[in-house]
């Protein structure tokens, strides 16, 4: 049976390396990885629904998995927007998938990006949740340059089981996110 490396390496390295750190009374109160969520906002996705149909098609191809439209809740007069409209689309991805991305996007993603300095460690939102903008989908390898409509960003939140910021600081840390040093 397919296990992922980084799935792998939590198991037998990062897990118990975590619950000595921490003095856990026992192995499930160790931090692990729960969903990464990826989210991509088109502002005009509800006047230019061809771009909306283009961005579904590239996180999908990213991620593996279909896309989901997102709706607007409420309506918004200034821009020029009405309840139910569609207004971007959003993946949860769990399981071996969700580590195959958080490799992909570790290892190959990040370092493509033009001038990366690493990532800011202030992006933890107090609860063990951490969050990261990315500004083009062109970063990813799968992705044909030529063949995109549109260049668009997406933003992706990593949702941990940690209790506090600084131990999912130290599990995001362990399976190799490029942190920026302080």
């Amino acid at each position: 049976m397919y296990q992922s490396r980084l799935k792998k390496l939590y198991s037998e390295k990062i897990k118990p390396s975590l619950i000595k750190k921490y003095n856990f009374k026992t192995p499930m109160q160790a931090p692990r990885l729960e969903k990464i969520v990826i989210n991509v906002g088109m502002g005009d996705g509800h006047s230019n629904p061809k771009a909306l149909d283009s961005a579904i098609e590239t996180i999908g191809i990213i991620t593996g998995q279909k896309a989901v439209k997102t709706k607007a809740k409420k309506s918004i007069a200034g821009f020029k927007l009405r309840e139910e409209m569609n207004i971007g689309c959003m993946v949860t991805l769990r399981g071996e998938r969700m580590y195959d991305f958080l490799d992909k996007l570790i290892n190959i993603a990040l370092p493509r990006v033009r001038d990366f300095k690493g990532l800011n460690p202030k992006g933890f939102d107090g609860r063990g949740n951490y969050n990261l903008g990315i500004k083009e989908q062109i970063i990813f390898p799968e992705i044909q340059f030529d063949k995109i409509a549109k260049v668009h960003g997406m933003n992706i939140t990593v949702v941990t089981s940690a209790d506090t910021d600084i131990q999912a600081f130290d599990l995001l840390e362990a399976f190799g996110m490029p942190y920026r040093k302080k």
